[in-house]
Protein backbone atom coordinates (compact mmCIF):
# COMPACT_ATOMS: atom_id res chain seq x y z
CA UNK A 1 0.00 0.00 0.00
CA UNK A 2 1.25 3.60 -0.68
CA UNK A 3 2.50 5.86 1.58
CA UNK A 4 -0.19 8.49 2.18
CA UNK A 5 -0.06 12.39 1.28
CA UNK A 6 0.92 14.27 4.08
CA UNK A 7 0.17 17.94 4.30
CA UNK A 8 0.78 20.81 6.41
CA UNK A 9 -1.57 23.90 7.12
CA UNK A 10 -1.28 26.85 9.44
CA UNK A 11 1.53 24.65 11.89
CA UNK A 12 -0.91 21.40 11.55
CA UNK A 13 -0.11 18.04 9.80
CA UNK A 14 -2.79 16.27 7.99
CA UNK A 15 -2.58 12.83 6.17
CA UNK A 16 -4.98 11.04 3.99
CA UNK A 17 -4.47 7.45 2.69
CA UNK A 18 -4.69 7.72 -1.03
CA UNK A 19 -6.44 5.06 -4.06
CA UNK A 20 -6.15 5.77 -7.37
CA UNK A 21 -9.31 7.05 -8.94
CA UNK A 22 -9.62 5.10 -12.39
CA UNK A 23 -12.05 4.50 -15.58
CA UNK A 24 -12.21 0.81 -14.73
CA UNK A 25 -12.88 1.26 -10.86
CA UNK A 26 -15.60 3.65 -12.03
CA UNK A 27 -16.95 1.66 -15.03
CA UNK A 28 -15.77 -1.97 -15.06
CA UNK A 29 -13.79 -3.31 -18.01
CA UNK A 30 -13.85 -5.27 -20.30
CA UNK A 31 -10.50 -7.33 -22.21
CA UNK A 32 -10.26 -8.91 -25.37
CA UNK A 33 -8.08 -12.29 -25.08
CA UNK A 34 -6.38 -13.74 -28.36
CA UNK A 35 -5.80 -17.47 -28.35
CA UNK A 36 -3.94 -19.28 -30.36
CA UNK A 37 -5.57 -22.26 -32.67
CA UNK A 38 -4.70 -24.51 -29.28
CA UNK A 39 -6.87 -22.07 -27.03
CA UNK A 40 -4.23 -20.76 -25.13
CA UNK A 41 -3.85 -17.25 -23.95
CA UNK A 42 -1.55 -15.36 -26.77
CA UNK A 43 1.61 -13.56 -25.17
CA UNK A 44 2.49 -10.18 -26.99
CA UNK A 45 6.03 -9.64 -28.23
CA UNK A 46 7.99 -7.87 -30.31
CA UNK A 47 11.32 -8.16 -32.46
CA UNK A 48 14.18 -5.77 -31.77
CA UNK A 49 15.07 -4.20 -35.76
CA UNK A 50 17.23 -6.27 -36.60
CA UNK A 51 15.41 -9.22 -35.74
CA UNK A 52 17.67 -10.78 -33.39
CA UNK A 53 15.88 -10.78 -30.38
CA UNK A 54 12.11 -11.44 -28.93
CA UNK A 55 10.69 -8.76 -26.62
CA UNK A 56 8.27 -10.04 -24.05
CA UNK A 57 5.60 -7.71 -22.25
CA UNK A 58 8.05 -5.82 -19.52
CA UNK A 59 11.43 -6.33 -20.86
CA UNK A 60 11.36 -2.71 -22.13
CA UNK A 61 10.46 -1.51 -18.86
CA UNK A 62 13.53 -2.93 -17.73
CA UNK A 63 16.07 -1.20 -20.06
CA UNK A 64 17.16 -0.93 -23.52
CA UNK A 65 19.28 -1.85 -26.37
CA UNK A 66 21.56 1.14 -27.70
CA UNK A 67 22.12 1.42 -31.24
CA UNK A 68 25.37 -1.06 -31.17
CA UNK A 69 23.13 -3.76 -29.50
CA UNK A 70 24.24 -3.23 -25.92
CA UNK A 71 21.73 -3.54 -23.09
CA UNK A 72 21.27 -0.37 -20.57
CA UNK A 73 19.89 -0.88 -18.14
CA UNK A 74 16.94 1.88 -16.66
CA UNK A 75 18.67 2.38 -13.20
CA UNK A 76 21.80 3.58 -14.82
CA UNK A 77 20.01 6.20 -16.92
CA UNK A 78 20.10 9.73 -15.35
CA UNK A 79 18.12 13.47 -16.43
CA UNK A 80 19.87 15.93 -18.10
CA UNK A 81 18.69 19.11 -17.69
CA UNK A 82 19.02 22.12 -21.01
CA UNK A 83 22.59 23.09 -20.19
CA UNK A 84 23.57 19.40 -20.35
CA UNK A 85 24.23 18.97 -16.56
CA UNK A 86 23.10 16.30 -14.67
CA UNK A 87 19.83 17.15 -13.32
CA UNK A 88 19.02 16.00 -9.46
CA UNK A 89 16.58 13.46 -8.64
CA UNK A 90 13.51 14.50 -6.19
CA UNK A 91 12.51 12.25 -3.96
CA UNK A 92 9.16 10.82 -3.26
CA UNK A 93 6.84 13.33 -1.28
CA UNK A 94 5.00 10.59 0.18
CA UNK A 95 4.73 10.13 3.64
CA UNK A 96 6.64 13.61 3.54
CA UNK A 97 5.13 16.41 4.50
CA UNK A 98 4.36 19.05 1.66
CA UNK A 99 3.25 22.83 2.61
CA UNK A 100 0.13 23.69 1.54
CA UNK A 101 -0.27 26.79 -1.08
CA UNK A 102 -3.86 28.32 -1.01
CA UNK A 103 -6.47 28.64 -0.92
CA UNK A 104 -5.91 29.34 -4.64
CA UNK A 105 -7.80 30.68 -6.91
CA UNK A 106 -9.98 27.41 -9.03
CA UNK A 107 -8.52 28.83 -12.22
CA UNK A 108 -5.59 26.27 -11.22
CA UNK A 109 -7.59 23.36 -11.17
CA UNK A 110 -8.62 24.34 -14.95
CA UNK A 111 -5.08 25.13 -16.08
CA UNK A 112 -4.04 21.84 -14.68
CA UNK A 113 -3.41 18.52 -17.27
CA UNK A 114 -4.34 16.35 -15.01
CA UNK A 115 -2.60 13.20 -15.45
CA UNK A 116 -3.83 11.03 -12.23
CA UNK A 117 -6.83 11.51 -9.65
CA UNK A 118 -6.33 9.82 -6.08
CA UNK A 119 -9.44 9.50 -3.76
CA UNK A 120 -8.73 10.37 -0.23
CA UNK A 121 -9.31 9.12 3.00
CA UNK A 122 -8.67 11.24 6.00
CA UNK A 123 -6.39 9.63 8.49
CA UNK A 124 -5.11 12.68 10.72
CA UNK A 125 -7.08 15.75 9.20
CA UNK A 126 -6.67 18.94 11.72
CA UNK A 127 -10.36 20.92 11.90
CA UNK A 128 -9.20 24.01 9.93
CA UNK A 129 -7.81 22.13 6.64
CA UNK A 130 -11.21 19.98 7.14
CA UNK A 131 -13.07 23.08 7.59
CA UNK A 132 -11.67 25.04 4.58
CA UNK A 133 -12.24 21.89 2.42
CA UNK A 134 -15.95 21.64 3.43
CA UNK A 135 -16.29 25.79 2.72
CA UNK A 136 -15.05 24.66 -1.16
CA UNK A 137 -11.53 26.25 -0.66
CA UNK A 138 -8.55 24.70 -2.89
CA UNK A 139 -5.03 24.10 -2.26
CA UNK A 140 -2.05 22.55 -4.06
CA UNK A 141 0.74 21.24 -2.87
CA UNK A 142 4.08 19.16 -4.40
CA UNK A 143 3.64 16.33 -5.04
CA UNK A 144 5.92 13.10 -6.99
CA UNK A 145 4.65 9.43 -6.28
CA UNK A 146 7.97 8.25 -6.33
CA UNK A 147 11.38 9.44 -6.90
CA UNK A 148 12.73 10.69 -10.17
CA UNK A 149 13.34 13.87 -11.91
CA UNK A 150 9.66 15.44 -12.45
CA UNK A 151 7.75 17.27 -9.30
CA UNK A 152 3.84 17.60 -10.36
CA UNK A 153 1.36 20.05 -8.88
CA UNK A 154 -1.43 18.33 -6.71
CA UNK A 155 -4.50 19.96 -5.80
CA UNK A 156 -6.19 19.16 -3.12
CA UNK A 157 -10.08 19.56 -2.79
CA UNK A 158 -13.75 18.62 -1.60
CA UNK A 159 -17.15 18.04 -2.32
CA UNK A 160 -20.10 16.26 -1.49
CA UNK A 161 -18.38 12.83 -2.53
CA UNK A 162 -15.39 12.94 -0.63
CA UNK A 163 -11.64 14.13 -0.80
CA UNK A 164 -9.59 13.96 -3.72
CA UNK A 165 -6.11 14.94 -5.26
CA UNK A 166 -6.10 16.06 -8.61
CA UNK A 167 -2.03 15.62 -9.80
CA UNK A 168 -0.71 16.85 -13.40
CA UNK A 169 0.82 19.76 -14.88
CA UNK A 170 0.23 23.44 -14.91
CA UNK A 171 -0.48 24.37 -18.56
CA UNK A 172 -2.33 27.97 -18.45
CA UNK A 173 -4.33 28.80 -21.22
CA UNK A 174 -4.39 31.88 -23.46
CA UNK A 175 -7.61 33.32 -23.49
CA UNK A 176 -9.28 36.26 -25.73
CA UNK A 177 -11.66 39.31 -24.64
CA UNK A 178 -15.01 39.43 -26.79
CA UNK A 179 -13.66 42.58 -27.57
CA UNK A 180 -10.48 41.35 -29.16
CA UNK A 181 -9.54 40.36 -32.41
CA UNK A 182 -7.59 37.38 -33.38
CA UNK A 183 -5.04 37.97 -35.48
CA UNK A 184 -4.88 35.11 -38.82
CA UNK A 185 -1.64 32.34 -38.16
CA UNK A 186 -1.11 32.39 -41.54
CA UNK A 187 -0.51 35.23 -44.11
CA UNK A 188 -3.74 35.49 -46.67
CA UNK A 189 -2.30 33.70 -49.94
CA UNK A 190 -1.69 36.54 -52.31
CA UNK A 191 -1.28 34.20 -55.73
CA UNK A 192 -4.23 34.90 -58.43
CA UNK A 193 -3.79 31.84 -59.58
CA UNK A 194 -7.20 30.84 -58.62
CA UNK A 195 -8.87 33.53 -60.88
CA UNK A 196 -6.96 31.47 -63.99
CA UNK A 197 -8.65 28.47 -63.55
CA UNK A 198 -11.27 27.10 -66.10
CA UNK A 199 -13.71 24.67 -64.75
CA UNK A 200 -14.35 23.16 -68.40
CA UNK A 201 -10.82 21.53 -67.93
CA UNK A 202 -12.44 19.57 -65.28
Amino acid sequence: MAKPIVVTFEGEESAFSIQKVSRSRLYGSRQRVPLDPTGSRCRRAALTDDGSLLLLQGMTAQGYFDTKGAWVPNNTLVGITPDGEEADKVSSTLGVPQELQGPVDPTVVLDLSVNSIYSLEPEEVSEGLTARLASGEIFTFRFAYRTGYNVDVGVLVGNDNGLFALVGRSRPSEWNELEQLVQPLLEEDEDDLDDDLDFEMF
